[in-house]
């Protein structure tokens, strides 16, 4: 591994830590409430990805 990417990398320890800092700053009641947008996000985000990739592939059938 190299040296400078040894910083980068996340193990068990450090989500652990992430998830405690998390807790703390939101609080137990609100962490639900956050995955359900963070959810609705990346559903909304592969939606538009699926709709573009149609559109481009209409656009290419079209050429031909």
């Amino acid at each position: 591994m190299n040296i400078y990417m040894l910083p980068l990398a996340i193990g068990a320890p450090q989500i652990i830590l992430i998830v405690v800092v998390v807790l703390l700053l939101f609080g137990g009641k609100k962490i639900p409430e956050l995955m359900k947008g963070l959810g609705g996000g990346i559903k909304e985000f592969k939606k538009a990805s699926q709709e573009e990739k149609k559109d481009s592939e209409n656009i290419e059938d079209k050429k031909d």
